[in-house]
């Protein structure tokens, strides 16, 4: 049989509940976005600015979810992230004096270089990083996908209108970002049941992506197994995750990220550093955090107190050897598959954006490197997005996937168990009520109005998964449970004044307003 030569797609997965506060200067949770903007977003955004300049050839999708995207285009959040990186920038600073005779001190250099190679691309697009992938998009080199609007799991979301309202927001949101509908919507969790064939149905959405169980356990066994895209009955396409590509990376014994060169996460200059030296740059509560700067490496399955000094430069030669190693692997897995099949095999290997840099600090350079050297395998592959292989002409086979998610043990356990099984019979009476309230309104005054937009802004909150993620990892359990008690008396109080006043609190509407300001954009008839 005839070799094709075969597509490689990397997707990376950004995400990150919508979180504000402005009735706090500062607020420890505010600090997930700002962590992934330095270390994850910021240098995504360098990486194709090298590689465009270069002229290097590169082919990247990215789903950026709606909750995210409101966050990085929000001027307060903007305006938070220039403090944080002014200090952060002041800290390196000093760090370079103080270790300027000390074996770190080349890593100490790295960090400022690196802070203000931050504030030059945040100030480029203008604060805001969506401009930044939006320009990329606009290329044709990036491909930017959605997400379900507050990245609800929607297995567990029973009434059909909240189900669609989920992705009307979504590809909405999407269009007020990029200025056109996407192409395709990476599923929360990866996560999938047949009953959400009718919300795709309706959408514009050209594909999805699910995990490898959900392509082969579905009916008939696809052809070509995660090799090609399928279609579902719904006219979507989907595409099933690369096992095996995905094992490199995230795989605790056999990942990449684990080797003993690269940086180690755990330990930070926040914990590390004399307690009046690092004071400053703390909260005002002055708990000891992480600050993004560490000085060791991962060594080996020692205890922390243990680990050696980070080298750069032999992390860089670590990150070429690993880039070859997966871009080698790659090779020969689409010269095997693609001398087996009547058709271009397509291996999609879909990742967390968080890992690559924030967890894994070396993973946007790996990403650089993968590309930057994929002109030497050009004769068996090309790197390549979902769109580009859906606008070849070829036949695609229709089955019906099974009920899968990339979760442990592949289905729905971290979401429903007994730390969070409790909230999903007051989201269940939300939705229905909603759905109601948004029915028998269909001509509202502008308040009413103002008040349902508001009442759905709170329940889309409520129906984050991460609320149910981190109760299951019990890690911010108390926020998790503050977070969607809060959204749901929102939303009831929103309706019961509605129902038994026929108006609503202003001043407790404008306050509302003022701090869940996510989808600006929404219209509640999407319950409708």
């Amino acid at each position: 049989m005839t070799r094709r030569p075969g597509k490689l797609i990397l997707l990376l997965h950004a995400h990150l509940p919508f979180i504000r506060h402005p009735e706090h200067p500062e607020f420890l949770e505010e600090t997930w976005l700002f962590e992934a903007m330095t270390e994850t977003y910021i240098p995504f955004l360098d990486m194709m600015e090298n590689l465009a300049d270069r002229g290097i050839r590169w082919r990247l999708a990215m789903s950026l979810t709606p909750t995210l995207c409101e966050m990085l285009a929000d001027p307060m959040l903007q305006d938070r992230y220039r403090e944080r990186l002014d200090k952060l920038i002041e800290l390196a600073d000093k760090e370079v004096h103080r270790t300027r005779n000390m074996p770190m001190a080349a890593t100490a250099g790295m960090y400022r270089e690196r802070f203000n190679r931050a504030r030059e691309v945040f100030n480029n697009c203008g604060g805001n990083l969506v401009s930044g992938f939006k320009r990329f998009r606009d290329t044709g080199n990036l491909e930017v996908l959605t997400c379900t609007a507050t990245h609800c799991f929607l297995p567990y979301v029973f009434n059909e209108k909240a189900r669609r309202a989920q992705f009307k927001v979504a590809i909405r949101n999407y269009h007020k970002h990029f200025g056109s509908d996407p192409d395709g919507i990476w599923l929360a969790e990866c996560a999938f049941i047949p009953e959400i064939e009718p919300a795709l149905a309706e959408s514009s959405l050209r594909y999805l992506v699910l995990d490898t169980h959900g392509l082969l356990y579905g009916e008939p066994f696809p052809r070509y197994a995660t090799y090609r895209p399928v279609m579902l009955e719904s006219g979507v396409a989907a595409f099933g995750r690369d096992a095996q590509s995905s094992k490199h990376v995230w795989s605790a014994e056999e990942g990449y990220p684990g080797d003993q060169c690269y940086r180690e996460f755990y330990r930070d200059l926040g914990y590390d550093g004399d307690y009046e030296y690092v004071r400053p740059y703390l909260h005002e509560d002055g708990i000891r955090r992480n600050l993004g700067i560490k000085y060791h490496r991962i060594t080996g399955k020692v205890d922390l107190a243990n680990k050696e000094l980070y080298n750069p430069g032999a992390a860089i030669e670590m990150v070429n050897q690993h880039a070859g190693n997966f871009l080698f692997n790659r090779k020969h897995q689409l010269l095997h598959v693609g001398s087996t099949i009547d058709a271009t095999p397509v291996v999609l290997a879909p990742y967390d954006a968080e890992l690559f840099g924030h967890w894994w600090f070396e993973g946007p350079a790996f990403l650089k490197a993968l590309f930057e050297n994929a002109v030497h395998f050009e004769d068996v592959f090309t790197f390549s997005t979902p769109s580009e292989v859906l606008d070849e002409p070829a036949p695609i086979q229709k089955i019906k996937p099974c009920a899968s998610s990339w979760g442990d043990k592949g289905y729905y356990e971290v979401w429903l168990n007994g730390s969070n099984d409790w909230i999903y019979r007051h989201l269940h009476v939300a939705e229905d009520r909603m759905a109601r309230v948004a029915a028998a309104n269909l001509s509202p005054t502008p308040e009413v109005k103002r008040a349902l937009n508001q009442a759905a802004r709170e329940l889309l909150l409520a129906e984050s998964s991460d609320w149910a993620f981190i109760m299951t990892t019990d890690t911010v359990v108390p926020y998790a449970h503050n977070r969607l008690k809060t959204h749901l008396e929102n939303l009831h109080r929103l309706l019961d004044d509605l129902s038994e006043a026929g108006a609503v609190d202003a001043g407790f509407l404008a306050e509302l307003e003022s701090s869940n300001t996510v989808f600006q954009e929404i219209d509640y008839r999407v319950y409708i």
